[in-house]
């Protein structure tokens, strides 16, 4: 059988760590928009991989069901990288929780199926999830362990208590590292293994767009106040991704890796930290 890598979120991101986990193995690009998928594809065949694309709506069930159909009839699923999301400035409060809380769960579900034995894979999430006060602990199992069908029905989750786009993005971002936690224990019963990476300001269009956004003086702010004093690549996140999901990364599995330029050091000990 084929190795199958499923790649969802087609953008600059998805596309690097695909390069480097992807050799030999058969490559499904699946983005919201075809067309997205398509370009990204181009460039991968061109460089001599094998690829097909497809769409998919992560935050609807039946695509996601139907992208888990398309990825099992190509081969063995042994990769599963997460790339896809919207941003604060991109998007209302509940469309955020929709696709970046709802559709990672239900993804982790869905995928944790059928992820072959030794297979692996990664959720981009965001070093917003870092800078979230702590929740309560039982807030903490409830995004964790709810089914994904029923994550949006938590009060936690309501439109009176998430009214900022911001606030719902960090939700969703700790979120994701709390799910990945838990799913692992599921995934490993498969002999499978599933990580977060929380990237900080990355250069690639989402991020452009939150440059270019309301928020886009706090975010350069970031970047000149940051240990590392400058934005990270998609190459760089694509390094640490290919040890997660590689054989030198086999006892690795349930951790979240921020990776971010040390911003949220600085926000909690240096310059950035609130006044």
């Amino acid at each position: 059988m084929t190795d199958v890598v499923v790649v969802i979120g087609a953008g600059s991101i998805g596309l690097a760590i695909a390069r480097r986990v992807s050799a030999g193995k058969h490559v499904l690009l699946a983005d919201l928009r075809r067309d997205t998928a398509d370009v990204s594809a181009k460039v991968l065949s061109d460089a001599g991989f094998t690829v097909s694309t497809t769409s998919v709506d992560i935050s609807e069930r039946a695509s996601i069901d139907a992208l888990v159909v398309a990825a099992t009839h190509l081969g063995d699923v042994t990769g599963v990288i997460l790339a896809a999301g919207v941003s604060p400035s991109q998007a209302p409060p509940e469309t955020i929780l929709r696709v970046d809380l709802y559709g990672t769960a239900a993804i982790l579900e869905a995928f944790g199926d059928v992820i072959a034995r030794g297979g692996a894979a990664v959720v981009i999430a965001s070093q917003s999830g870092h800078r979230l006060p702590a929740l309560r602990p039982e807030e903490d199992e409830l995004l964790a362990v709810t089914p994904a069908d029923a994550l949006l029905a938590l009060p936690m989750l309501q439109a009176d208590q998430v009214t900022d786009p911001l606030y719902a993005y960090q939700l969703s971002k700790r979120a994701n590292a709390l799910r990945v936690k838990a799913e692992a224990v599921r995934w490993g019963k498969r002999g499978a293994r599933v990580n977060t990476i929380s990237p900080g300001i990355i250069m690639t269009p989402l991020a452009n767009d939150e440059l270019r956004g309301p928020r886009g003086d706090g975010y350069r702010r970031m970047i000149e106040l940051s240990p590392i004093g400058r934005a990270g690549t998609p190459d760089e996140v694509a390094t640490v991704a290919a040890l997660l999901m590689g054989q030198d990364g086999a006892f690795i599995t349930g951790s979240d890796f921020l990776m971010d330029g040390g911003v949220t050091a600085s926000y909690f000990y240096g310059e950035l930290a609130p006044r």
